[in-house]
């Protein structure tokens, strides 16, 4: 019976992704027992014995030199991040512990310090977890408005974005490709279990939402790996309706399972004008202002951004 370890699923995963056909091998005909390359088909490809890579695959080998792994990779086409991911699985493979539980993570009042300072840009500081450790009043306003501000303070209260986005109707609703929000998710959240293979809470989180989302237990099947970096999407926000925002996730240097996200808008574009709306609905930056005309859009100088249709927002 084969007892696969993380790497060797992963192995597995995206070696049914590839046929004959995408690396010029023949078929001998249509019957084949498995999706994808067979493992001799692979070994051969990456030049290793096909005994050793099942033993790979099984998790019997856990000793993979970096050099069999890129020619591993290569043979199974990787991306530069899935590449990357292999390494970390093999590094983590040789080194595994008994699940252990980190100790509480908090933003440093530096990083504070800076959310405060960012003022009209969304931003938010995410830990180990993609829990929300801290975020400014417009990343609040942004992403999560119908939550307690002040959550992200109490470690038992504390926002998690995976969470939000598979489990909550708002977060849900935010999102107008909720699908591609969701698969970037996942992808992110498979490099964070590989990084740390013995959180305890983070091999909980994986849990819980596989047992309660269908549709996360459906994507993370599939091992995809996607960093996070730069994303644009596209928002149904509540407040402001329609908008299009930039994120991008910078690593905090000096915690090293720290992240500061932010989010920004085209300057002079709609987006722009909408955020600008959020800001001046919550208080944010110059003050008030922009009331509701009779056509019930928001102004905003010479922009003017329509209010979302009733009942847009869902409840959770």
């Amino acid at each position: 019976m084969d007892r696969r370890s993380p790497l060797g699923e992963f192995l597995m995963a995206r070696r049914a992704r590839l046929g004959p056909d995408d690396v010029g091998l023949p078929r001998y005909g249509d019957r084949r027992r498995v999706p994808g390359l067979r493992r001799e088909e692979l070994a051969m490809l990456a030049g290793v014995s096909a005994g050793y890579y099942t033993r790979l695959e099984q998790g019997q080998s856990l000793n993979a030199s970096a050099e069999v792994l890129d020619a591993i990779a290569t043979a199974l086409r990787l991306t530069t991040a899935e590449r990357e991911h292999l390494h970390v699985l093999s590094t983590t493979a040789s080194h595994r512990t008994k699940p252990v539980t980190p100790p509480e993570e908090h933003a440093s009042a530096d990083l504070r310090t800076l959310l405060a300072a960012m003022g009209d840009v969304p931003a938010l500081v995410v830990g180990r977890r993609n829990d929300v450790l801290a975020w400014n009043t417009a990343g609040h306003a942004l992403l999560a408005g119908h939550l307690d501000p002040a959550s992200p303070d109490d470690p038992e209260t504390r926002p998690n974005l995976s969470r939000l986005v598979f489990l909550d109707a708002h977060t849900r609703a935010l999102y107008r490709d909720w699908p591609a929000k969701a698969r970037a998710v996942v992808g992110n959240l498979r490099i964070l279990t590989a990084r740390n293979p013995d959180d305890a809470r983070l091999a909980a989180l994986v849990g819980e939402l596989a047992i309660h989302s269908p549709e996360f237990a459906s994507l993370w099947a599939e091992h995809a790996v996607e960093p996070c970096g730069r994303d644009v999407y596209d928002l149904a926000h509540p407040v402001v309706g329609d908008l299009t925002v930039t994120q991008q996730t910078f690593r905090v240097p000096q915690e090293p399972h720290q992240s500061l996200v932010t989010f920004t808008a085209e300057p002079a574009s709609t987006s722009s004008a909408a955020l600008t709306v959020l800001r001046q609905a919550r208080g944010i930056g110059r003050g008030r202002g922009g009331g509701a005309g009779e056509s019930g859009a928001l102004d905003v100088g010479s922009a003017r951004v329509p209010r979302p249709a009733a009942g847009r927002a869902v409840e959770s």
